[in-house]
């Protein structure tokens, strides 16, 4: 095709678009026309010259298009379908309908769609994670990112534009849509930013064109590929582009045209008017959404190797470290990389002697957590047994939102928490993480893990070395005991094999049962230990997976008399949640008792704290004691 028939087949794909555009939004009623509008004819060039494959959206060696602005969903389903990947009369029909895959922001369920974008700023860091994937693997493949003015004012673009450029992700080019216009108005009145300046600052080539003008687009993409830097290409357009009454209005930003006036709009561009044959195929539709999760979670092979036996006392993060160091030796030939990413703590993380051995898949991303955690997940989902480790509230807290688009996406990542609980001592309530299980149980395909000791979590770090999903396994900072059986021989020994799921029965008795999980087990060991010299026998379970326990083993404990949780966490949405739903869901009643966090903690050492809040082995003994003799 030539340069002239390839701008006049965009030319006429744009006119078909954006009667489309105009056509969906309307028939839903809502949606975004005046962004989808202004990007169309940058969306169009773009799929015009990258490599894809329709047929076969996953095609090793496609390029990468990531739509940040996730809202211009209208202009990314019509350009998708004038590509070939579905009919354009179902996207335009079945757009925001209950059921259908066309939701009201791109889903990467959508053939096509790289990246689930909700919440503007992640588009950056995600298209670093592709970019990063194919450095990593040696391949052209390149990686578009095509982003808003009015997201621009997010903190985390600077985190990913820094990223890009310390590891020279120059197949990365990324495209602002500059229409100059936001929800409430210009985007000079809303927030005021010297856009190019800030992105040549941080070392990026910069690239201005007309967003409308198809041999200028054009021109821009074959330089930006040509460049050793990260490109961004500002496309100055207008919002609303093509629709004289729309245009420059931020008004339809966010709001469809009625029947009436997105009929005149289509005369305007001398569309077609089948509005109401698209109609009555929209009330026709009847579809279920479905469960597209196993499109992306595919197994790694990777070997778990041995495990480490730890006799003594021991921190979980060291044993993570050893784990991942060890697991890393024996897959270094592996067609799986096994990437680990660091916001600048690798010593306190463990994850040192990894990154030294192994530098070519170590990626120091300074403290910028909100990028690294996204782009984590996009690497995840390149085939790729990515590790992300950082201190507990780093990872849950204040990244919330990154672990659950992580989660819708069908990511594959693991994050490491140390650091987590009142164990983290003399830091004080800003840093005692004491909410990680209760964030991690609002995320529906996330697993947790709390291991007791370190060689539970070298077993759980080799079940997951080979696992798909997301998965947080959450540690302690101190060192603690290596919990033993009754004969003293380590319990998590050569022949332990950890089971999601599964709570480990630690010690046998009648008189009641306490289930514990995480750094707090070996204080429960020791107060069970000395209940028993008094002739008190207490049950004792470790739960390393407190958001999922078997009922039976539930309902068999209170059989046995009162159930006690105890647990370095908030009471609210931990162990002691779970245990509740369980004993609810088979209406059993039951006496409970909860040792947990009733409030922000105080700083002091750990073991201050422990006593401090009854979570110590005399205080958890004392407290049952007195609790059978009333």
């Amino acid at each position: 095709m030539t340069r002239s028939e390839l701008i006049s087949k965009i030319s006429d794909q744009a006119k078909l678009a954006r009667a489309a555009i105009l056509k969906m939004t309307t028939l839903a009623k809502c949606g975004h026309p005046g962004g989808s509008l202004s990007s169309i004819d940058v969306l169009l060039s773009i799929y015009n010259t990258m490599k894809h494959d329709p047929k076969n959206p996953f095609w090793e060696d496609r390029d990468y298009m990531v739509v940040s602005i996730g809202h211009i969903s209208p202009a990314v389903y019509s350009t998708l379908s004038l590509m070939g990947y579905f009919p354009l009369d179902d996207a335009i029909a079945y757009f925001r309908v209950y059921g259908s895959i066309f939701e009201g922001h791109i889903e990467r369920e959508v053939p096509g769609v790289e990246w689930t974008t909700g919440n503007l700023g992640q588009g950056l860091s995600a298209g670093c994670g592709f970019a990063l994937s194919a450095k990593i693997k040696g391949k052209k493949n390149r990686v578009y990112v095509h982003m808003g003015d009015g997201e621009q004012q997010k903190g985390q673009i600077s985190e990913a534009r820094r990223f890009a450029v310390k590891y020279k992700l120059n197949n990365l080019t990324a495209i602002i849509d500059y229409n100059q216009l936001q929800i409430s108005g210009s985007i000079y009145d809303v927030m005021p930013q010297s856009l190019r300046r800030s992105w040549e600052a941080d070392g990026w080539q910069v690239l201005e064109i007309n967003g409308h003008d198809i041999p200028q687009i054009l021109g821009a993409l074959e330089d930006s590929g040509k460049s050793n830097k990260p490109t961004m290409i500002l496309s100055k357009s207008v919002m609303g582009k093509g629709i004289n009454f729309m245009e420059n209005k931020e008004k339809y930003h966010g709001s469809a045209l009625n029947l009436e006036l997105c009929q005149k709009a289509l005369a305007e561009i001398g569309a077609v008017d089948d509005l109401a044959e698209l109609q009555a195929k929209k009330d026709a539709f009847d579809g279920k959404p479905e469960d597209k999760s196993q499109l992306f979670q595919k197994g790694f092979e990777l070997k778990s190797g041995k495990p480490i036996l730890y006799e003594n006392e021991s921190d979980c993060r060291g044993a993570w470290g050893n784990a991942l160091l060890d697991l890393a030796k024996i897959n270094k030939d592996a067609k799986t990389p096994i990437i680990t990413l660091d916001c600048d703590l690798s010593g306190s993380v463990k994850t040192d002697a990894f990154a030294k051995e192994f530098p070519e898949h170590f990626f120091q991303c300074g403290i910028m957590e909100h990028h690294a955690i996204v782009m984590g997940g996009a690497l995840s989902a390149c085939d790729m047994q990515t590790f992300w480790a950082g201190f507990g509230m780093f990872g849950a807290a204040e990244t919330y939102n990154m672990q659950r688009l992580n989660d819708i996406n069908h990511a594959n990542l693991k994050t490491m928490l140390t650091h987590v609980g009142v164990d983290v001592g003399e830091d004080g309530k800003t840093h005692q993480s004491i909410d990680y299980i209760a964030l991690a149980r609002n995320l529906f395909n996330t697993r947790i893990i709390c291991p007791s000791d370190a060689n539970h979590t070298d077993r759980i770090v080799r079940w997951l070395i080979d696992k798909p999903g997301n998965c947080i396994v959450a540690m302690g900072r101190s060192k603690i005991p290596t919990l033993k059986k009754e004969d003293g021989s380590p319990f998590y020994d050569e022949d332990y094999v950890f089971e999601y799921g599964k709570a480990d029965l630690l010690r046998k008795g009648d008189a009641g049962t306490v289930f514990v999980c995480g750094t707090a087990s070996n204080n429960a060991l020791s107060a069970i230990d000395m209940l028993a010299q008094e002739g008190i026998n207490i049950q004792l379970y470790a739960v390393g997976s407190p958001l999922q326990i078997d009922s039976e083993i539930v309902a068999e404990s209170a059989k046995k008399g009162s159930i006690f949780v105890v647990e370095d966490h908030s009471i609210h949405g931990g162990l002691g949640a779970t245990i509740k739903d369980e004993l609810i869901k088979s209406n059993i009643r039951a006496d409970f008792i909860h040792f947990g966090i009733r409030a922000y903690p105080a700083s002091g050492s750990s073991k201050a704290l422990y006593k401090a809040y009854g979570l110590d082995a005399d205080s958890i003994a004392s407290t049952i004691k007195g609790h059978l003799n009333k």
